[in-house]
């Protein structure tokens, strides 16, 4: 008898733990619970998460609340039954009532070495703050955010060029298949789940578009690692003319001296801004309404890069 099992996620990171269930032997997708529809680009038209789109690809039932919480969505999960729900990524809280309701409890994929970076943006903040490794957790979930016991752990390094989107693309892979090595022996009743430790534990808070602003008077260092944890969303930018100019790559350079943060000036034809330790050099650049442009293309078209500094 096949394993009854609700999914719930939503962005692209879901994807592949949702595929992986849906093609093990003896488990059964029963229904799939997303976010719903969002506006999104120039037109605001509704765009669906893409866990909704595989899902549908897959004949497979979907629901959308606004709030699971709410009665009708209840309903419905009650009626699908599950014996265990599997989480990735989904972008809502699970109240008590629904954390009991499997047999098997509900179990979330991670994208963190739990307990560090517990919350929304786990990938952004390991970026942004230097970390040299990152992984994925497989985690019994309770009424707290990420607090959950834990079941397995894998780790990956960050390298010096990696994304946000590099990183979740890496770790969604490596999650689906950590999901799928432990839930036999979960289901078995052969692990034993491992409480998180308070010590170490850190938050990494919803990302808003502001997170993507960078600010001159941060080091270099600093401003570089931003520009790859915000991309490729919410991006970095700064105001250059009047208009936010998103950055997409970037690297360092040692500066120069005597020069006020926030100075622009250019480096080997490449368009550079002085901060408080170093500048950035700006290698790939999307300006307002254009698209993206490495940095020396940019710097053809505006000649007033260093003399309006």
């Amino acid at each position: 008898m096949s394993l009854r099992i609700v999914f719930m996620g939503s962005p692209d990171f879901a994807l592949p733990s949702l595929s992986a269930l849906v093609s093990a032997p003896n488990y059964q997708v029963v229904g799939v619970i997303t976010q719903p529809d969002r506006a999104s680009g120039r037109g605001r038209e509704l765009k669906p998460p893409p866990v909704k789109s595989l899902a549908l690809d897959l004949n497979i039932p979907v629901m959308q609340p606004e709030k699971l919480r709410l009665p009708e969505p209840m309903e419905q999960l009650r009626a699908w039954a599950p014996d265990l729900i599997v989480v990735a990524a989904f972008g809502q809280i699970l109240k008590k009532d629904v954390l009991e309701m499997p047999h098997y409890g509900c179990i979330n994929v991670h994208a963190s070495l739990l307990p560090r970076w517990r919350g929304a943006a786990p990938i952004n903040a390991a970026i942004l703050h230097g970390d040299e490794e990152t992984g994925v957790t497989i985690m019994q979930m309770d009424v707290g955010l990420d607090t959950g016991p834990m079941l397995a752990k894998k780790s990956i390094r960050i390298k010096p060029d990696d994304t946000a989107g590099s990183v979740s693309q890496a770790l969604s892979t490596l999650g689906a298949d950590l999901l799928i090595e432990t839930l036999p022996d979960y289901l078995a009743g052969n692990l034993t789940a491992t409480p998180q430790p308070e010590d170490g534990s850190t938050y990494a808070p919803m990302l808003k578009k502001t997170d993507g602003l960078l600010d001159f008077t941060q080091p270099a260092v600093d401003l570089e690692r931003r520009v790859r944890a915000m991309h490729p969303w919410p991006g970095a930018w700064f105001e250059w003319n009047g208009n936010p100019l998103k950055v997409l790559r970037a690297s360092t350079v040692s500066g120069e001296k005597g020069l006020a943060s926030g100075s622009r000036f250019t480096v080997e034809g490449r368009p550079a801004v002085q901060s408080s330790e170093g500048a950035l050099v700006l290698d790939e650049v999307q300006p307002a309404g254009k698209k993206a442009m490495p940095g020396k293309s940019f710097l053809a078209g505006a000649r007033d890069w260093v003399a309006g500094a």
